[in-house]
C-alpha cells in the first residue's frame, strides 16, 4: 500500500472519531498558548515567490487535528502550528519542483483518490467532502494536499527508481541477515520519535512526547495517526510502522523495556541518544530454531576404523566449505552425497542442534550415525516459515527504501536552497 493510501485510510478513520467533537476542538484552537503566535489574517510565510496565508494555515491545522486525532491544548498548540506550517512549506516546494519538470496532476487523478478514500469508509465522494465541510475543512485543502503527494511521488519515482536498483549481492546479504536474525528474539513495533532539534530542545521533546503518550493512552488519539503527523522517524510515512526489531541491534534502554512487555502494550517515553521514543509493541517472538537448509555430506564407513577417521579429517581439511567441495564426488574411503533441501526440524535432534548455529559454507565436526561417520556441509540456509519474504519481495522492499531515502535527501536539498521567510 502506498504512503498516500495509508494517509487516506487514517484520515477517514480519524474523521469518523473526531467529527462529533469538532466544536470543542475549534474552541480550543482559538485559544493559543502564550508561546504560540496568534493566527491573524494575512501572510504567515513566503516560500520563494509563493505566499502561505493565515487562512491556509488555519485550514491545514484543522486537517492535522482531524488526521491525528490529538486534542489541541495550550501545551501542544505551538507544535500543531509548526507541523502544519512545515507541511505547507514542503508541499509548495514539491509542487514547484514538479512544475519545473512539467509534471501535472489532473483533477481526475485527485477525484479518483478522494473517491477511494470515501469508498474505504462506505461513503460517496460527495458525502466525504460534506463531512469535511461540516468539520470546517474546505475541499480545496484536501485536494491541495493530495495533489502535492501524487506529484511528489511521481517525481521521486521517476527520477530515482532507475538509480535504486538492488543487486543480487545486496539481496543475498539481506537474506543471510534475515536468516541469522530469525534465530534471535524479535519485536514487531510501531514507533514515534520526537527529535529535540525539531522540537526546540531536550525538555520540549520530552514534554511533547509525554503529552502525546497521555492522549494515546487515554484513547483520544490513534497511535498510527499521531506517528504519521508528529514522529520525526522515517517510519512516520507508514504510520510509525518500524517492522521487526532484532535483539542485539536495539538500544539497550529500549530492549530492556520491550522484553518485559506483552503485545498490545505501549512504552512510556524513552530518552535515547537519537531523541525521545514511544513504542507500541504489536508482536514479539523468540528466536526460531528451525531453518531450511541445503546439505552435502562427506562420509566414511563405520567399519573403517582409525584410518577412515584420518581420511575424513584430511578430506575436510582439503575441502573446508561447500564451495570448495563443489562437484567433488569423494575419493578412497570418503564418499560425498548431495542431501538436497530439508528443514532442521525434520532431522534427528543431534544433527539439527549441530547445524542450527552454522552459517552457509561451514560444516559440522565428524558425527556418527547408524550408517557411517560423516561431516555435513551447509550449502544454503534460509529462514523457515510462511512469514519469510521471497527474494522478489526483499528486492522490492530494498528498492522502495532506497527511493524513499533519496526522496528525503532531494526534498532536504530543495529546502536548503529555497528562500523561506516566516512572518
Amino acid at each position: 500500500m502506498t504512503s498516500v493510501a495509508f494517509r487516506r485510510s487514517a484520515l477517514l478513520l480519524c474523521t469518523c472519531l473526531t467529527l462529533s467533537g469538532l466544536p470543542a476542538v475549534a474552541q480550543t484552537t482559538a485559544q493559543p498558548s502564550a508561546q504560540a503566535r496568534p493566527l491573524g489574517e494575512g501572510v504567515v510565510a513566503l516560500v520563494n515567490d509563493k505566499l502561505i496565508s493565515s487562512y491556509d494555515l488555519k485550514q491545514r491545522m484543522l486537517l492535522l487535528i482531524i488526521t491525528s486525532g490529538v486534542q489541541v491544548t495550550q501545551q501542544n498548540y505551538a507544535a500543531f502550528q509548526q507541523q502544519a506550517l512545515r507541511a505547507l512549506i514542503d508541499e509548495h516546494l514539491q509542487l514547484a519542483e514538479a512544475d519545473h519538470f512539467k509534471l501535472t496532476v489532473s483533477d481526475e487523478e485527485i477525484d479518483e483518490e478522494i473517491a477511494n478514500m470515501a469508498q474505504q469508509s462506505g461513503l460517496s465522494k460527495d458525502q466525504l467532502l460534506a463531512e469535511l465541510k461540516r468539520a470546517g475543512i474546505e475541499a480545496q485543502t484536501l485536494r491541495d494536499q493530495i495533489k502535492a503527494e501524487i506529484a511528489w511521488g511521481q517525481l521521486v519515482n521517476g527520477r530515482f527508481r532507475p538509480k535504486a536498483r538492488v543487486g543480487k549481492d545486496q539481496v543475498d546479504s539481506f537474506m543471510t541477515k534475515l536468516t541469522e536474525d530469525s534465530q534471535k528474539p524479535q519485536y514487531l513495533v510501531a514507533e514515534i520519535l520526537i527529535d529535540p532539534e525539531v522540537a526546540g530542545g531536550q525538555k520540549e521533546a520530552e514534554a511533547g512526547a509525554q503529552q502525546l503518550f497521555e492522549q494515546i493512552a487515554q484513547g483520544v488519539a490513534p497511535f498510527q495517526s499521531v506517528a504519521r503527523q508528529f514522529s520525526n522517524a522515517p517510519s512516520a510515512a507508514n504510520g510509525g510502522d518500524a517492522g521487526w526489531l532484532v535483539s542485539g541491534t536495539i538500544d539497550p534502554k529500549v530492549e530492556t523495556v520491550l522484553k518485559g512487555m506483552n503485545p498490545g502494550q505501549m512504552t512510556r517515553p524513552i530518552v535515547t541518544d537519537e531523541g525521545v521514543y514511544i513504542y507500541y509493541l504489536r508482536e514479539k517472538k523468540e528466536g526460531k530454531t528451525d531453518a531450511k537448509v541445503r546439505l552435502k555430506q562427506a562420509a566414511v564407513p563405520l567399519t573403517g576404523g582409525d584410518s577412515a577417521m584420518r581420511a575424513l579429517a584430511s578430506f575436510r581439511a582439503k575441502y573446508p566449505t561447500c564451495d570448495a567441495l563443489n562437484n567433488e564426488k569423494g575419493n578412497g574411503q570418503v564418499s560425498v552425497a548431495d542431501l538436497g533441501f530439508t528443514t532442521l526440524s525434520d532431522l534427528k535432534p543431534e544433527y539439527a542442534s549441530a547445524l542450527q548455529p552454522l552459517k552457509v559454507g561451514q560444516s559440522t565436526e565428524p558425527m556418527k550415525n547408524a550408517m557411517n561417520i560423516n561431516v555435513v556441509y551447509v550449502c544454503d540456509k534460509t529462514a523457515a516459515g510462511d512469514d519469510v519474504p521471497s527474494r522478489e519481495q526483499v528486492e522490492q522492499r530494498l528498492t522502495q527504501q532506497k527511493v524513499a531515502m533519496l526522496g528525503r535527501r532531494y526534498l532536504r536539498d530543495i529546502r536548503d536552497g529555497a528562500t523561506i521567510e516566516s512572518r
